[in-house]
């Protein structure tokens, strides 16, 4: 009985500092508090219109003066192989996305898409092909329909995106719904009938900053925080 109780309490242990190493191997990106770290693109500071609203990172069009779309970057440190995880939030019509290897000196970079696949469409009279809806690996890779769950526009809904050099694996609302590996034969073949095949850059570079895509509506992301790998 007592060999029970020792046993229990050791794999306790064990499952405590496992919990606790693996919490300690993620980095927030936004602790809902400040924006340190965030910058636009080009290197400058955030414009007027992104704000902290209830510990989340948001974008308010309205009412600001700067109208431009100006895509923003985590720009304290690039990263290569990595888990990042996020969650956002847009309005009716709301189009934006997740960059990563970004180079703020321009060039192609990744993109996981975010639209509201429902009401695009309708509101702006422009029908969304598969690679342009959300979770897609944008003009490259679609997402498996039958595999994603998307809350309605206005609710929250989660992504993960998992790299390596190996393996890149999209998340949505907890499901894999897309994979691939990166500068294979397949990935090139890709590109080179896309609308990436006039852009010697697109993909092509292994770090980068993480950024966000202001495409000129409302957005809000929380919990934004990334791991190593």
């Amino acid at each position: 009985m007592i060999k029970k109780i020792l046993f229990s309490i050791s794999f306790l242990l064990i499952s405590c500092n496992s919990n606790v190493e693996s919490e300690s191997e993620w980095i927030n990106l936004f602790d809902g508090s400040s924006t340190s770290g965030w910058l636009a693109r080009d290197g400058s500071n955030l414009h007027s219109g992104w704000k902290i609203i209830d510990g989340t990172l948001t974008l308010r069009k309205e009412g600001t003066e700067e109208d431009e779309k100006i895509d923003i970057i985590y720009g304290a440190e690039m990263f290569d192989n990595f888990e990042l995880y996020l969650e956002w939030k847009i309005p009716p019509g709301g189009n934006s996305g997740i960059f990563y290897h970004l180079q703020e000196s321009g060039g192609g970079s990744p993109e996981y898409q975010i639209i509201d696949d429902i009401n695009y469409d309708s509101i702006h009279g422009i029908s969304l092909t598969p690679l342009q809806k959300t979770a897609s690996d944008y003009g490259m890779y679609a997402a498996d329909p039958k595999m994603k769950i998307l809350n309605p526009v206005g609710q929250w809904n989660s992504s993960k995106i998992i790299f390596s050099e190996e393996n890149v694996e999209y998340w949505l609302n907890g499901n894999k719904v897309l994979s691939f590996t990166p500068w294979s034969d397949e990935w090139y073949e890709k590109k080179n009938n896309s609308m990436w095949r006039d852009n010697k850059d697109y993909g092509e570079f292994k770090t980068g900053y993480i950024g966000f895509q202001d495409y000129g509506n409302d957005l809000s992301f929380r919990n934004i925080k990334i791991k190593k790998l």
